[in-house]
C-alpha cells in the first residue's frame, strides 16, 4: 500500500516497502534540511588582507565571525594581497576561483589610485576579473571606492564611475563604497583618525568592524544568492 504526502514523496507500507520508508523519511531529515557551505573568495588588497593587524582583526576574520553570528553557512577565503593593483588581481583571479568556490566579492582600486594609474586601464583590469567570474559561472560582488580629487575631478568621476559601469555591464551587484560604515560613523575625515591606523591609509579594529557592520548584509545577500 502506498500514500503519497504534500511534499510529493511516496511511502509504501508492508514488509516490503520498510526501506523505502526509512530511505525516504532519511531524505526528510538530512537532504532538504541541510544546504551545502556557500564559499567565497575575497578577492582584493591590503584592506582585504588585513594589513597592519594582528591575525583575526582584520576584514575577513571580521567578516566571518560576524556572518557566523548570523547563523549563516559560510566560509570567507582571504585572496587579499597587501599592495596589490587591479592588474595583480587580474593575473591571479583564475587560479583564486577554485572548482569549490561558490561566489567572489571584487575588492581593487585603492592601489592603482594611489599611484595615479589611468581608470581606463583599471576598469580594463576589472573587466578580465569579472569575465573570469561569469566564465567561473559564480556570484560575485563587486566593491567600489569614493577617492580624493587629487588628480582632478575629471580623474575622480572616471575611477569611481567604473565601477558603476561595469556593475551595469556584468549584471552584478555594487557596493558603492568600502568605507561607507566608516565614513558614516566618522562624519567627517578628521574623526575618522580615530579609526585608522597609524598611516591613515588603513583601517583599525574598530574601523573595520564599522566596515563590515556595514556591509555584512549585502555579504548576506550574496550567500543566499550563492546558495
Amino acid at each position: 500500500m502506498q500514500h503519497t504526502f504534500g511534499l510529493g514523496l511516496t511511502f509504501a507500507y508492508g514488509a516490503g516497502g520498510t526501506l523505502r520508508n526509512l530511505t525516504s523519511a532519511l531524505l526528510i531529515t538530512t537532504g532538504f534540511a541541510q544546504a551545502e557551505t556557500v564559499t567565497i573568495a575575497a578577492l582584493g588588497d591590503s584592506l582585504t588582507a588585513g594589513y597592519g593587524l594582528p591575525q583575526g582583526d582584520g576584514f575577513v576574520p571580521q567578516l566571518q565571525a560576524w556572518l557566523d553570528a548570523q547563523g549563516a553557512d559560510v566560509e570567507i577565503r582571504n585572496a587579499g594581497v597587501s599592495g596589490d593593483t587591479t592588474a595583480g588581481g587580474l593575473s591571479r583571479v583564475d587560479w583564486t576561483l577554485t572548482p569549490d568556490v561558490d561566489a567572489m566579492i571584487v575588492s581593487l582600486g585603492g592601489n592603482d589610485y594611489l599611484r595615479g594609474i589611468d581608470p581606463a586601464v583599471s576598469q580594463q583590469n576589472l573587466d578580465g576579473i569579472l569575465s573570469a567570474g561569469v566564465a567561473a559561472d559564480v556570484d560575485m560582488l563587486l566593491v567600489g571606492l569614493t577617492v580624493g580629487a587629487n588628480y582632478g575631478l575629471d580623474y575622480k568621476s572616471q575611477f569611481e564611475g567604473m565601477y558603476t559601469e561595469l556593475a551595469e555591464k556584468h549584471d552584478v551587484p555594487l557596493y558603492p563604497d568600502y568605507a561607507i560604515g566608516l565614513r558614516a560613523a566618522a562624519g567627517m575625515q578628521d574623526g575618522m583618525m580615530e579609526f585608522m591606523q597609524a598611516d591613515g591609509l588603513h583601517p583599525n579594529k574598530d574601523g573595520v568592524a564599522l566596515i563590515v557592520a556595514a556591509i555584512g548584509p549585502t555579504i548576506l545577500d550574496l550567500v543566499a544568492t550563492a546558495q
